[in-house]
């Protein structure tokens, strides 16, 4: 049975190892600079803007989460949810806690008027794939992702001029 509780500061340290298992999983060892100060402060600082779920079973014990933010449709003129990591540990799989986050988040999407939930999901990853297509859920036709990091994000961001560096000029 899986119990679905929003986070509490005394998750940190499991959901930032939940992080390192799925970074592993996804072939990314080392990808992972998050800490645990640096989560705590977005999941728990004074302003929060991203969010995380925890899947227990019935003695409590931590099995999964999910960490998601807002976005935002123009086209709707509403929010939205970006699930930004699903993980449940590979011993706990097959027990339901994975629906029943997205059913959480579904849940809360429809309770606060959101026009959807959304997430990317790797290519290979045909279990997670299977998973989805299982619950309903469709991948985007037409559209890829872009990311803009590291040096391509500096060079551009280099290049822009901010409002408060053209006003002391003007």
């Amino acid at each position: 049975m899986s119990v679905i509780r929003p986070a509490t500061a005394k998750d940190v340290p499991a959901i930032l190892q939940m992080i390192h298992d799925l970074a592993i999983y996804e072939k990314e060892p080392d990808a992972v600079r998050n800490t645990p100060a640096m989560l705590a402060g977005v999941l728990f600082g004074e302003n929060p803007r991203v969010f995380a779920t925890m899947a227990e079973n019935g003695s409590g014990d931590v099995e999964g989460f999910a960490l998601w933010f807002l976005n935002y449709s123009t086209w709707e003129g509403v929010h939205g949810i970006y699930l930004e990591d699903l993980y449940v540990r590979p011993d706990c799989r097959g027990q339901g806690h994975a629906t029943a986050l997205l059913r959480y988040l579904a849940a809360t999407a429809v309770e606060r008027g959101y026009a959807r939930v959304e997430w990317s999901v790797l290519d290979w990853n045909e279990p997670a794939i299977s998973f989805y297509r299982n619950l309903g859920a469709a991948p985007m036709q037409e559209w890829s992702t872009f990311r803009l990091t590291g040096d391509a994000l500096e060079a551009l961001g280099n290049t822009h001029e901010s409002t408060h560096e053209a006003r002391a000029r003007g």
